[in-house]
């Protein structure tokens, strides 16, 4: 269980990012998954995959989205 102060900046941090402007996200996007040694084409392949995803009431959270949720960390 989350304490309050826990809680509050988890809710904080969600609203951040899907708050974040897009140009923002994709610039963010871009430099993580470059340095990740990624090309620009499958780069911007999943950028563009997760697009659609961003700004929606219920996204669909993978299980360790999840356990941070629950767990904090």
């Amino acid at each position: 269980m989350l304490g309050p102060g826990e809680a509050a900046r988890v809710v904080a941090d969600v609203l951040a990012y899907f708050g974040e402007p897009v140009e923002e996200y994709v610039r963010r996007r871009h430099a993580e998954l470059k340095s990740r040694g990624l090309a620009n084409d499958e780069i911007f392949r999943r950028i563009a995959a997760e697009l659609p995803a961003r700004r929606v009431t219920a996204p669909e959270l993978s299980q360790r989205q999840l356990r941070r949720i629950i767990y904090g960390g």
